[in-house]
């Protein structure tokens, strides 16, 4: 027997349906996110008004314990003494109210209890902002606290006026600059390699991880080309990696080495970037970018080439991620270094 009409266009019509239901559910969700988040902020904010107004230390865990005691027999379990802690948190590590308005959308209330409990005010703003550029999930946010991402970034190793223009900036016009996704050093624990390789094997492994490897590099990054060929009076030259970032709207060509970066290794750089932007820069592109990834560096050499102003990073990479205390000691170590380096060179100028 033939289908009738009816049953040959039910599939479509339910898949239609639900369509509309599982969208107006995530519309709901949404903005029930949203109405709590500001809840909890308001919250928390009357909270720490009352407390502010007492001189008596003790008086905050008193008003808290009360409250909890009312609202809880009245409202449920979300309203216990724990979650009015994180909301009187919430209020303290975030005090604009504009800032609260801005995120609500995008970071649910564990993205919140997370980001409020980092001590750095600049770390704290820079994870939430990454947070709302990026989508992240509160998984990738977890992962991208404990390999230190902030400490990693080229941003935390400035001096703390200029960290916080660039997060100001970030904030009112969502642009991202090198400085916010350029790391050192890259944990490329994932790619499986033994302690003996060879950059081949360096260069099929990242090839084989790609996606991972793109995670690990940052925002915006895409693959473009593998041992890209460029032919400079009848020489052949090979860039190991092209990429292009979206977000900073330029070429980035990567070459990888397995020993310490050396000097010359800057000229080589150097001579692919200007081929790059002679010939593959597009209108409306900032200039190609470089990444030297190599396993060791000595700083007074990078330092003294001053390889910012041309466009180049140097960066380490880990093929094993260490404890957690050393990689910490390590980049706290490099940007005391760094910003020590840069206030100087400000009193020398």
């Amino acid at each position: 027997m033939k289908p009738t009409a009816a049953e040959t266009a039910a599939p479509q019509l339910l898949g239609d349906i639900r369509q509309l239901i599982e969208q107006s559910r995530g519309q709901l969700a949404a903005a029930v996110n949203s109405a709590l988040t500001m809840l909890y902020w308001h919250i928390g904010h009357r909270i720490r008004t009352e407390i502010l107004g007492s001189e008596r230390a003790t008086y905050g865990e008193q008003i808290v314990q009360a409250l909890a005691k009312q609202l809880e027999a009245d409202y449920g379990r979300g309203f216990s003494a724990k979650n009015l802690r994180h909301m009187l948190r919430f209020a303290e590590a975030i005090p604009s109210q504009e800032i609260v308005s801005a995120v609500r959308r995008q970071l649910s209330w564990t993205h919140i209890k997370t980001l409020i409990y980092i001590d750095n005010p600049l770390k704290r703003d820079f994870y939430l902002q990454m947070c709302q550029q990026e989508g992240w999930s509160t998984r990738t946010l977890q992962d991208r606290l404990d390999s230190q991402l902030f400490e990693r970034t080229a941003l935390s190793r400035q001096p703390e006026q200029l960290l916080e223009q660039e997060l100001a900036t970030l904030r009112q016009t969502g642009t991202l600059t090198p400085a916010l996704v350029l790391k050192d050093p890259y944990i490329l624990d994932f790619l499986g390699l033994q302690d003996r390789y060879l950059e081949k094997d360096l260069e099929d492994a990242i090839l084989r991880e790609l996606e991972n490897f793109l995670l690990e590099l940052g925002a915006g990054f895409t693959f473009v080309a593998r041992q890209k060929r460029l032919q400079i009076d009848n020489d052949d030259f090979y860039i190991d990696l092209l990429l292009y970032n979206r977000r900073l709207k330029r070429l980035v060509a990567i070459e990888l080495k397995l020993g310490d970066f050396k000097a010359a290794d800057k000229g080589q750089m150097e001579l692919y970037l200007r081929w790059l932007a002679k010939h593959e820069q597009e209108p409306g592109e900032a200039p190609p970018l470089g990444i030297i990834l190599c396993s060791g560096k000595k700083q007074e050499q990078v330092e003294l080439l001053e390889l910012d102003a041309s466009g180049i990073h140097i960066a380490e990479y880990l093929t094993s991620l260490p404890p957690r205390e050393v990689l910490q000691a390590k980049l706290h170590e490099a940007i005391t270094r760094s910003r020590a380096r840069l206030e100087n060179r400000g009193e020398d100028a």
